[in-house]
């Protein structure tokens, strides 16, 4: 079930991503309270790397217990490990190498150097999921706390591209993505039944390149036309936006008091 999406709109993507890392923490220490762990599923591009350098340099960064958090990725470009176009090698920079994290809860997706062929990657990394899920998940993925994910010009998520096979995919959790319309053209990435299994999805969009998008996924759009209208969390869908990214959203949607 759908939940209905929340709108935060940040003067510009600077606040919007310190905004963000602070809520993220404190997301983070809720669960860690509750159940003494807590699983993210981190976001590449622009807006997921500024949300890690946010959270980097954060005064409240060392409230987290890093050693009892579980980070995963939503999708990933198929190319060696350590290539600097990969969103796990863009997270290490950004953040990870400066953090006590335990490096067995750490779960990149697979490089093109250890699995030669995407799909075999993805089932690797459903295997894995699958392996971290316990009952209390009713499903082949764990319950992650927040999932995060960038908005793409075109209202992709992950790698999951408007009419593209992935986007229609309704039994597998990963798949492998061949001829994505922007480089590298292999991926693999989360369908749409492993994010919506995320109790928190958050949906980060800045820039004006990402206004109609926005505009787009939030109206109704179905979502294999618009992949973001069909990414939803259990519990809570939340849109962190910077002004420019909301400047073509309706009114009805705007809401009332943003910082």
């Amino acid at each position: 079930m759908s939940t209905a999406p929340q709108l935060v709109v940040h003067r510009d993507k600077e606040l919007m991503a310190r905004a963000a890392a602070a809520r993220l923490i404190t997301r983070i220490v809720d669960a860690q309270s509750a159940r003494g762990s807590a699983s993210v599923v981190l976001t590449g591009g622009r807006n997921g790397n500024g949300l890690l350098a946010a959270l980097s340099s954060a005064p409240a960064r060392d409230a987290v217990d890093w050693s009892r958090l579980d980070l995963w990725w939503g999708d990933e470009r198929f190319l060696p490990d350590g290539d600097p176009e990969r969103n796990h090698t863009q997270a290490r920079e950004a953040l990870l190498d400066s953090v006590p994290l335990d490096p067995a809860r750490v779960h990149p997706m697979p490089a093109s150097d250890g699995l030669h062929e995407a799909d075999a990657a993805a089932e690797s990394y459903a295997a894995e999921l699958a392996a971290a899920a316990g009952p209390e998940d009713h499903g082949p993925v764990p319950t992650f706390d927040v999932l995060m994910l960038g908005v793409g010009p075109d209202t992709h998520v992950a790698s999951l591209f408007p009419e593209s096979p992935a986007v229609r995919e309704t039994e597998r959790t990963v798949v492998g993505v061949h001829g994505a319309p922007k480089p590298p053209p292999t991926r693999v990435s989360l369908t749409l039944p492993a994010i919506r299994s995320a109790r928190e999805v958050w949906l980060l969009a800045a820039g004006e390149d990402k206004a109609k998008a926005a505009a787009i996924a939030l109206s109704g759009a179905g979502e294999v036309q618009a992949p973001a209208a069909g990414a939803y969390g259990r519990a809570r869908t939340l849109w962190l936006l910077d002004a420019a990214a909301a400047s073509q959203l309706p009114r009805s949607l705007y809401p009332p008091a943003s910082a």
